[in-house]
């Protein structure tokens, strides 16, 4: 819980809506916060759309009170049980739909341009996850996130064309 509670802290004072206040007026400002799907159900190996855990489960919802600071315009999972399940708890709390995204087609020139000047959430696996990130830098920065890793967070803040990314590990 102490945990919860100094990330909480973390993205109020870290928070990029400061820095979108100052460059308002100058520039748009992007924030994607970006998360891999909770813990799945590893049960039926054969099974290519488990849904998560009661550890993962657990770990959607702590995800919400870990985010409860942040107001996120809209939340974009990728179409599986287990993504969809991790983005709900947010999406429910903040009052917004769970929208879905094609993990084939990442940052696309329409993803861009929905999102631009908006704070969004978006739940991926531990290979598009960091994809997306490296999509939105140009530059493939990230390698693709340890299989176990179900609480790696990426804030990837874009103004103008200047892209900054901080990772935080949430256990």
């Amino acid at each position: 819980m102490k945990s919860i509670a100094s990330l909480i802290l973390f993205l109020t004072l870290c928070s990029p809506l400061s820095a979108q206040m100052q460059s308002a007026q100058e520039e748009s400002t992007t924030v994607y916060y970006c998360i891999r799907h909770a813990e799945k159900d590893r049960s039926n190996a054969n099974n290519k759309n488990p849904d998560l855990t009661q550890a993962g489960l657990l770990r959607s919802e702590n995800w919400a009170k870990v985010f409860s600071t942040v107001d996120f315009d809209a939340v974009y999972s990728t179409d599986y049980n287990r993504t969809q399940q991790t983005a709900a708890p947010t999406a429910a709390s903040k009052g917004l739909e769970v929208l879905s995204y094609d993990p084939s087609d990442l940052y696309n020139d329409d993803f861009a341009t929905a999102t631009a000047g908006k704070t969004v959430l978006v739940v991926g696996h531990s290979n598009t996850t960091p994809v997306f990130v490296n999509a939105v830098l140009g530059e493939e920065k990230y390698p693709w996130m340890a299989d176990n890793n179900n609480g790696g967070l990426y804030i990837v803040t874009k103004v103008g064309e200047t892209v900054s990314v901080q990772i935080v590990q949430i256990n």
